[in-house]
């Protein structure tokens, strides 16, 4: 299938790999991607497991609950890497940690004498590096975005690419929610992901908390405290109570 050549054309990525170093011979175990074209999922996706012709770290299976002999029956990355450039070419990417995954798909690219990622594709976003920059000092890994944004990520008990995909559309869009509207649509009958997330994302009403009675008392004495200190009546009191203009 050809990729759609989009000025506006995304694909949300993410991998999971055998390890942590692909200068030291780790590979990609599983691609997962999400299209989206106007800020909108297309339904279209692609996701892979493949063998990595070596051992996992027991570090990263941990992680992402892949292990080799699941793996077994899978295709070797060169079977698979045709589809996957094409599934790419011509969008931008938006990763969590982007160097990570990048770094990744350019080793099992060079292996194979193709171009690399910034030939392929259009650019890359980094959302942790965008997250770093809104929120300084905070935890910005995927699971914080998500709380912070309250997205549920009941279903991610593994690190699995698909659903982080699927939780980094979401965190992204409200990551980048005045440029566009916060909606998503998959469309129809195209609305639920292979991990079972419902694709068509939605926050929320905020919840309208009304003053007790106590408050409503606490705030009153310290009106009367700003009129004392003033000697008249406080800004807050015009605020409340704005003159009337004269007929």
């Amino acid at each position: 299938m050809s990729g759609q050549q989009d000025s506006n054309r995304v694909v949300i990525l993410d991998t999971e790999t055998t390890g942590l170093e692909h200068s030291r011979g780790h590979r990609i175990i599983e691609f997962a991607g999400l299209e989206m074209v106007n800020r909108k999922l297309t339904g279209r996706h692609l996701h892979l497991y493949m063998h990595p012709e070596r051992e996992i770290d027991p570090d990263a299976e941990r992680v992402h609950g892949i292990s080799l002999d699941f793996l077994a029956d899978k295709p070797k990355f060169h079977a698979v890497a045709d589809e996957l450039v094409d599934f790419l070419s011509g969008a931008e990417l938006i990763i969590h940690n982007a160097p990570f995954d990048v770094g990744f798909l350019n080793a099992e690219f060079n292996r194979l004498g193709l171009a690399p990622v910034d030939k392929i594709c259009t650019g890359v976003i980094d959302t942790l590096r965008m997250a770093r920059d809104t929120f300084p000092g905070k935890r910005n890994s995927l699971d914080a975005l998500c709380d912070r944004f309250e997205i549920d990520r009941r279903n991610r008990v593994f690190h699995g690419a698909l659903i982080d995909c699927e939780l980094l559309a979401e965190v992204y869009l409200w990551m980048t929610r005045g440029q566009e509207s916060l909606m998503m649509d998959a469309g129809p009958g195209e609305g639920e992901g292979a991990s079972g997330l419902n694709l068509s994302f939605e926050r929320k009403p905020l919840r309208i908390l009304s003053a007790s009675a106590d408050e409503l008392a606490a705030h009153q004495q310290y009106l009367e405290a700003l009129d004392k200190s003033v000697k008249g009546s406080c800004l807050w009191r015009s605020i409340e109570n704005p003159p009337v203009a004269s007929a």
